[in-house]
């Protein structure tokens, strides 16, 4: 009978004996998975930013707008260069109001022209006659209150060669607001360039109404 050589028997070293371990995965294989890993990494981050970039496509379309006020024309409410947000929602749930400050395409932008949007208050609305006389502004005939203003503002009309076709809305000849469109002053009475000038606004140039200031942080605050 043969002994059993250490050929036929392997040595016993205490251990179960489980059978050969997993297999490593080829060297090409984990490269393959380290690129596919980077590769979802990398259209996560492309995915979050086109996302990002396609809802404040949508904010600043249809909802909120930062405008930069390009004069003086407001103050004392509103300096150059200050920041508002401009609610373009509201006038789909309402009508625009009287002493709103309202941002709108200019009539009388031309191309070219460095300043497309404008901002101004609200003064007068549709129907309504406008008037001035003794340095305040009539509607209707009657004087309206403007708390807004610096106490001692003069609001005079505009000289017959620039008024609005030649109509200086006095008492004697107001002038009256068609239904589609609304009038707008600046706050400066004396350095702005509006309905006096430019004439009644229409409803569909108006961009939305500025609700708040944003810039600079000493200022923020509503309107």
């Amino acid at each position: 009978m043969a002994m059993p050589t250490s050929h036929d028997v392997p040595p016993d070293d205490g251990s179960p004996d489980d059978g050969p371990g997993p297999a490593s995965p080829p060297a090409g294989q984990e490269v393959e998975a380290e690129a596919i890993g980077v590769g979802r990494s990398i259209a996560e981050w492309v995915g979050g930013i086109a996302g990002a970039v396609l809802i404040a496509l949508v904010v600043k379309t249809f909802l909120i707008q930062a405008f930069f006020i390009p004069s003086g024309s407001m103050e004392p409410t509103l300096y150059e260069n200050d920041r508002v947000l401009v609610n373009k929602v509201s006038y789909r749930l309402h009508d625009i109001r009287r002493s709103d400050v309202v941002v709108f395409e200019s009539p009388a932008y031309q191309p070219g022209s460095q300043v497309k949007d404008l901002i101004k208050r609200v003064v007068a609305l549709p129907g309504e006659k406008v008037a001035f006389d003794k340095g305040a502004v009539l509607i209707n005939g009657v004087v309206l209150e403007e708390p807004y203003l610096p106490a001692g503002t003069q609001t005079r009309e505009a000289a017959r060669d620039m008024a609005w076709q030649g109509q200086q809305c006095t008492v004697t000849v107001p002038c009256t607001i068609p239904a589609d469109s609304v009038w707008v002053m600046g706050d400066n009475r004396s350095n702005s360039q509006d309905s006096r000038y430019i004439g009644p606004v229409k409803d569909d140039l108006v961009v939305g109404r500025a609700s708040v200031i944003v810039w600079p942080p000493s200022r923020v605050g509503g309107l």
